[in-house]
């Protein structure tokens, strides 16, 4: 799916601002999809001129005015059609992973920041996940909470392994900085 695509799916379930997106992309979908208003509000005018979503200027009073974008019942049939043809594959792109497999070709100071860095990235994910669940208060559905359930998961393990095995490009490292280079083996 793209960022369109899943726009259209948060508007199914409710009304919302490009910011109001925004917060959903950071927060239920923070483990496993990220969008920023590049993309976003690039999404939404094309869901408006294609018909799926319509837009309404919202007036606020002492606050700015905002666009409240709501799916229209084409833009519904339409998601409903991505989720039947959609296949569930998982896909990660980690950037964390790409460093951590060159780990001997970076200083000792950047290795431990790129560690640090990371384990402190996972707590705020927890932390971008307790405000998804407690959100206005609403129960979650079925469907938010194994998502909510699956990503913390996830991030548990990710946190736990991070712990345990730190040491092993840590060491390895150290290693490497009195040693030549390894040959990649394809």
């Amino acid at each position: 799916m793209d960022v369109k695509t899943l726009c259209l799916g948060i508007l199914c379930r409710q009304d919302a601002s490009g910011y109001d997106i925004k917060k959903h992309f950071e927060t239920a979908f923070s483990h496993f999809f990220a969008a920023g208003f590049g993309s976003i509000y690039p999404a939404l005018a094309e869901l408006s001129d294609s018909g799926l979503v319509t837009c309404d200027e919202e007036c606020r009073h002492g606050k700015p005015g905002r666009k409240v974008y709501r799916v229209t019942e084409a833009g519904r049939q339409a998601f409903i059609a991505a989720l039947r043809e959609t296949e569930p594959r998982h896909k990660v792109r980690s950037e964390f992973l790409v460093l951590m497999y060159f780990a001997e070709l970076m200083s000792t100071d950047r290795l431990r920041e790129v560690l640090d860095q990371r384990a402190q990235e996972i707590e705020n994910l927890f932390t971008k996940a307790d405000e998804f669940d407690h959100r206005f208060g609403d129960p979650l559905s079925a469907g938010e909470q194994f998502v909510s359930g699956y990503g913390r998961a996830l991030l548990k393990a990710a946190r736990e392994y991070i712990r345990e095995n730190r040491h092993l490009v840590e060491n390895d490292h150290k290693q490497n900085l009195t040693t030549s280079p390894r040959r990649i083996r394809a």
